[in-house]
């Protein structure tokens, strides 16, 4: 992880648990998005799902022009604290949803054709000033893991070749939307461009803007940015169309960690850790993806001298984190350092047996100082409820 000296004082210094993000490692990151979209003429946006951490906001608006929404919530926070364009799309609209969702929109994408059918009359009296467009699905898989994979065969998400017959664009739909990728590089984009421009070349040449979603790993170290400038840049001149990209995990990408403690140490045929936090409550993907998140000073199992299993605080027999192992034994009341805990952690975490959500704070290199923006009480938790 960049910049380690900084981020391993931060323990010390923090409650647990907690999320901390580092602000100077944000901006990098937006730094290199911005000189991307720069160079390839193409407008960044971010990905409210993937991360979603307002205090931010100011930073993000710095370099990014807006935000990506799945949510009437999702597109009210955009507006009122990203303050930049909102681009919402949801697999499906309530009537009450979508004239919510038009408050603070500057564009939606619908799933369907019938969706745009069925709500076309509320968007042209209400929500005039909006850009509409259709999500396609490329029916072109990349991703191997099916949980996150949109093409996946009989996948809900986005209307496949066959609905495009006998449809146009205009007439109020505007543009098009394509997502199929999740963690992956320039190689696997070019490959989905190639696909869609051979299956739906006729509306392309009928749009306006095309999204091309989010799952570009951008940030990583090894990611081909100057291929993805090819893309965008050749996508653009063959279809002469406004292209925006919205990443959510490249955007915070290894900026930030959740520091744990350790509760208690125990043994039931190995040596087990029960710490602060929570994989099914405070990093669900750890789980889902599955994967197995870093944590500083410890490696796989026997790796070093002591190793132990790793708990969380439910009574969900899998919350379970992983084995590591350590150089020297853990004690209680020890912290550990998960790295790159900002994307899809925050965002996804849940009260599930009335556990506590870490603390949201912020750390700035410049000046060592740690912000906590939120605590997480017992009204939290009730609010969720009734």
């Amino acid at each position: 992880m960049q910049n380690k000296r900084t981020m391993l004082d931060i323990p010390s210094n923090v409650e647990t648990p907690a999320w901390v993000v580092d602000f100077g490692l944000l901006e990098t990151n937006l730094q290199k998005l911005d000189a991307v979209q720069r160079e390839a003429g193409c407008t960044i946006i971010l990905a409210l799902k993937g991360f979603a951490m307002w205090a931010s906001a100011p930073l993000v608006r710095k370099y990014l022009a807006g935000v990506a929404a799945s949510s009437p919530d999702e597109a009210r926070l955009g507006k009122e604290e990203f303050e930049g364009v909102v681009h919402s799309y949801a697999p499906a609209y309530s009537d009450a949803e979508f004239r919510e969702i038009l408050q603070y929109s500057d564009h939606v994408v619908f799933n369907s054709f019938s969706q745009w059918d069925r709500l076309e009359p509320i968007a042209r009296a209400e929500g005039r000033h909006v850009k509409y467009g259709i999500r396609l699905n490329p029916e072109h898989r990349e991703v191997e893991v099916a949980l996150y994979d949109p093409c996946a065969p009989c996948s809900r998400l986005g209307a496949p070749r066959a609905a495009f017959e006998g449809r146009v664009l205009g007439n109020g739909l505007t543009g098009l939307h394509f997502h199929n990728l999740c963690e992956l590089g320039a190689d696997a984009l070019e490959r989905t461009v190639e696909s869609v421009e051979a299956k739906f070349g006729p509306w392309l040449e009928q749009a306006e803007w095309v999204n091309f979603g989010g799952g570009h790993h951008i940030t990583r170290e090894d990611y081909d940015v100057a291929r993805l400038v090819r893309v965008v840049k050749r996508f653009k001149e063959r279809w002469n169309v406004q292209v925006f990209i919205e990443p959510g995990e490249a955007i915070a990408i290894r900026t930030g960690i959740l520091v744990s403690s350790v509760l208690d140490l125990t043994e039931n045929g190995m040596p087990l850790a029960i710490l602060d936090t929570s994989a099914t409550a405070h990093m669900p993907d750890t789980l889902e993806m599955p994967y197995r998140p870093e944590i500083v000073g410890a490696g796989l199992p026997g790796e070093h001298p002591y190793t132990y299993r790793l708990g969380g605080l439910t009574c969900l027999a899998g919350d379970v984190i992983g084995d590591y192992s350590f150089p020297t034994p853990l004690t209680v009341g020890q912290k550990l350092v998960f790295l790159d805990m900002s994307h899809y952690t925050m965002v996804k975490t849940s009260n599930f047996n009335g556990v506590r959500l870490p603390a949201i704070c912020s750390h700035d290199p410049s000046t060592g100082v740690i912000t906590t923006h939120r605590r997480f009480g017992y009204e939290s938790y009730r609010d969720r409820l009734s």
